[in-house]
């Protein structure tokens, strides 16, 4: 059976080092058999990918996109902290989504992070979820992506 990172390669994706906090906390948290990440902005090398609203300046589909970086980043921060292989089910994402006053579509723009841990985890990859429409995020964000994931013993 692959790997988390081999399903990832696959797809042509790289799990690289986590995002360095932007302020005063800690990328993830283990407690029990759990991890807790903070969110995760769509950023590569440090830099913020995007900026501005979804349904103004970035499209939904690119926001999208942008989504599954952060869950990229958010697989990051969880191998920061444990083995991804002792990742026994993703239990929750939360997506959080700059939005356009008449902007509706969160649920879609979130799809970008839940499709990528559903490939990247499988089975174990299928998860609870939130699509949270915000006014703003930290850096202008568009999107930002935060998750819990269970270890096993």
């Amino acid at each position: 059976m692959a790997t988390v990172e081999e399903r990832l390669e696959a797809l042509g994706l790289t799990v690289h080092e986590v995002v360095p906090p932007v302020a005063a906390y800690v990328p993830a948290v283990v407690s029990g058999r759990y991890v807790y990440t903070s969110g995760q902005l769509p950023m590569v090398g440090g830099t913020l990918l995007e900026t501005g609203k979804v349904g103004a300046e970035v499209t939904p589909e690119r926001a999208a996109e942008l989504a599954a970086v952060c869950a990229l980043n958010a697989i990051a921060a969880v191998k920061s902290v444990a083995l991804l292989e002792s990742v026994v089910r993703v239990v929750k994402v939360t997506g959080f989504v700059a939005s356009a006053p008449d902007f509706t579509g969160q649920p879609a723009v979130i799809n970008g992070a839940s499709n990528l841990l559903l490939e990247a985890f499988g089975d174990a990859g299928a998860h609870a979820r939130s699509a949270v429409g915000v006014a703003v995020l930290p850096l202008d964000a568009p999107v930002e992506v935060e998750m819990i994931v269970e270890l096993a013993d």
